[in-house]
């Protein structure tokens, strides 16, 4: 029987660190090949994003069929010194795994495929229907040359998935105890004001952006963006960085730039969003301030996997391990997920995230062997 610890401490051994892949899909492949898997690694491109190694691998033709995501790409580990384990060393100390990944998220990928060979072997190597991996190395990263390229690619190809489960940390202190079936879209921009510039001692012959902004600021911090909805809390603006490039002690600035990120529901669009804050600003600038605004562009939109028969049955597997009952919840930052709601229904479940991209990342060793009996759990019930 393959063991989740035994894949996760495979992985957590290969350094890759975005957008690296130093071996850890080669791992999965082979695993999943000789259990039958029909496999595809595939790097897409993208002009100025690193090339991106990705796998897909499916077993059955029929369905249903249920796909497992996720991402074998990690983040820097930061000051190495300050780990107590070596980052990538694999360590297993008082029953906890070190490393980076082994939350977010290969301690998840390794019990979703040892979940996966376990119920296969138990079935005569055949699922009741079809299982799907859909493995990147970018989710990390900028997110253009993995998941939503190897999904096109999927469909391109006339595959259909029913469901699919994502390895993101969802827990918060305890496995058992979140499933996320959304997210909040994020949604970033510059507010840029302009002035006139100036020496300090003559103010009247200038025209001083900063207290300007500061005005807007205040104002566009104050008023809510919506009241939240079903399953979302409201949108919330938040101001990041004030510049205005001035080195000077005596000189009025010319221009102040403000960044700001949205957090956003499913109450407005992206481009709804955008057209409301652009409004505020016009209304607050008047006829006296020269504002505008400079928009990131953003693949991130909200979405919401809606509550039904197979968050029941995730629900059902999750509370036959744990005795807890999760909470359906939205919050968090973005994920993979909103490219894959497109396609199927998602839902994230994953580990404990309290120290993701934290030094010394880890898990408890069971939490690991719980996960993987709630993943085996939910394979049995989807299958029956």
């Amino acid at each position: 029987m393959t063991k989740a610890l035994d894949v996760a401490r495979d992985l957590l051994r290969c350094p890759s660190v975005t957008p690296a892949d130093a071996g850890a899909l080669g791992i999965l492949e082979k695993l999943l090949k000789g259990a039958g898997f029909e496999t595809h690694r595939l790097t897409f491109s993208e002009p100025g994003a690193d090339d991106t190694d990705n796998l897909y691998a499916r077993i059955g033709t029929a369905a249903p069929h249920i796909a497992f995501a996720g991402h074998t790409d990690v983040v820097p580990p930061g000051d190495d010194a300050a780990w107590s384990h070596d980052a990538f060393a694999a360590d297993v100390d008082g029953g906890v795994l070190y490393g980076r990944g082994a939350v977010d998220m290969k301690g998840a990928i390794a019990c979703t495929v040892a979940a996966v060979l376990d119920y296969l072997e138990a079935n005569d190597g055949k699922p009741a229907g079809s299982i799907s991996f859909l493995i990147t190395g970018d989710e990390e990263g900028p997110a253009v040359n993995g998941t939503v390229k190897l999904l096109d690619w999927a469909a391109k190809r006339g595959e259909k998935f029913d469901h699919c489960l994502l390895g993101e940390p969802s827990n918060v202190d305890a496995i058992g105890d979140c499933i996320k079936v959304g997210r909040r879209g994020s949604l970033s921009g510059t507010l840029i004001v302009e002035g006139r510039q100036g020496h300090v001692a003559y103010p009247d012959r200038a025209h001083n952006p900063l207290p300007d902004l500061a005005s807007m600021v205040a104002a566009l911090n104050t008023d809510p963006l919506d009241q939240g909805t079903d399953h979302f809390p409201p949108s919330n603006l938040e101001f990041l960085s004030i510049d205005t490039g001035n080195p000077a002690w005596n000189v009025i600035p010319a221009q102040v730039r403000a960044r700001f990120n949205i957090r956003h529901n499913d109450y407005r669009t992206q481009d709804s969003l955008r057209a409301l804050i652009e409004e505020r600003v016009e209304k607050l600038s008047g006829n006296r301030i020269t504002a505008r605004i400079e928009w990131e562009p953003s693949n991130a939109d909200a979405f919401l996997t809606q509550p039904g028969a197979f968050t029941d049955l995730v629900v059902a597997a999750i509370e036959e391990v744990t005795q807890r009952r999760p909470k359906l919840d939205t919050g968090g930052g973005t994920s993979d997920a909103r490219f894959i709601v497109n396609y199927c229904p998602v839902l994230e479940f994953g580990l404990v995230g309290q120290t993701m991209h934290q030094i010394d990342e880890r898990t408890p060793v069971a939490d690991l062997e719980a996960l993987t009996k709630i993943y085996r759990g939910v394979l049995d019930r989807y299958f029956k």
